[in-house]
């Protein structure tokens, strides 16, 4: 086992002293830039109209379309549908905001930042999703944002399948200021987290994030290895892991919600990190997955850098959506 304490001076991004306006004023942009911005959408969609059976079919048609989802969107109709029954909105600006309301209401239960309990040291944090999700740059900006807390910080590259993800992780703990642990490529995934876990109690470190190879839902086999990756961790810590986050790429749509459930019904996810918002006009996914599991939301990704990482924040998440990089102060 290699285990290596990252000595130079870093530059991390503390979390809590980042501005979340500038933070999702970057998802704004970024979600809805190119051709098929749902906010460009409903902006053409109601600009003039009044709201009438025909505007409200064809807002559940946009709404479908940026992968909100079948159920999520026939409840958010239905409210509508008698809100305007009942005369309580009568253009098109109060159909966008009772739209936003409604987004906000039911994002808001999953609105739950990871919380470090320092009575766990160190507090494990195992990373699972499918290949591609952007588990190994999801680990990296969170150990960066850690470090920037004041907290000690171990990388452990569980993922032995590929020399390129150990080394990828390796560069994201010199760069984060975290120490990192890891074996030889091929060598067994749980006897490196076992060690890691190990060397990390033995050094006092706060937070162990232990990366895993990337893996289909559907195979069950892979599956059955996260299974016992936790029994691993468990035989040293009984509590570990303290937190299985899921890295959902944003990009898959519908997809992301099965992967979601097979994970979660596995190995029993804890929080989501949704990724590559930048890359998708169809973050509504995020509203598909929070009314279907309910599960806390702790991060968002929207780039490659450090900075692109963000908590989960229900009404800025809202306004992105409908609002698009239209608010004001938006920069």
């Amino acid at each position: 086992m290699s285990t290596r304490e990252n000595t130079h001076e870093s530059n991390p991004i503390d979390a809590s002293a980042q501005a979340p306006q500038g933070f999702f004023g970057r998802l704004r942009a970024r979600l809805n830039r190119g051709t098929a911005s749902l906010a460009r959408d409903l902006r053409t969609l109601v600009r003039g109209r009044a709201i009438d059976a025909a505007l409200l079919e064809q807002l559940e048609e946009r709404l479908l379309s940026a992968d909100v989802g079948i159920t999520a969107t026939s409840e958010i109709l239905e409210q509508l549908k008698q809100r305007v029954a009942r005369h309580e909105l009568d253009d098109a600006e109060s159909l966008l905001a009772a739209l936003r309301t409604q987004l906000r209401e039911l994002l808001s239960r999953c609105e739950q930042p990871l919380k470090i309990d320092r009575s766990h040291q160190p507090y494990v944090v195992l990373i699972v999703g499918v290949n591609g999700s952007g588990k190994t740059t999801s680990i990296g900006k969170l150990a960066t944002q850690l470090h920037g807390q004041g907290l000690s910080v171990m990388l452990a590259a569980g993922d032995t399948f590929r020399a390129a993800a150990i080394e990828q992780l390796d560069v994201w703990a010199q760069r984060s200021g975290a120490q990192f642990s890891a074996q030889q490529t091929g060598a067994d995934p749980g006897a490196v987290l076992f060690d890691a876990l190990q060397a990390a109690r033995a050094r006092k470190i706060d937070v162990l994030l232990a990366d895993t190879a990337g893996r289909l839902h559907s195979q069950s086999h892979l599956m059955d290895e996260l299974r016992k990756l936790r029994r691993v961790l468990a035989r040293v810590d009984a509590t570990a892991p303290h937190e299985v986050l899921l890295v959902l790429d944003a990009n898959q749509g519908q997809n992301a919600l099965a992967q979601a459930e097979q994970f979660h019904a596995a190995v029993g996810v804890t929080g989501l990190v949704i990724t590559k918002l930048d890359g998708t006009a169809r973050g509504g996914i995020v509203v598909a997955i929070a009314r279907k599991l309910g599960l806390p939301i702790r991060f968002l990704g929207l780039g490659e850098q450090a900075g692109d990482f963000g908590p989960f924040d229900a009404a800025a998440f809202a306004a992105a959506l409908v609002d698009g990089g239209e608010l004001e102060g938006d920069q």
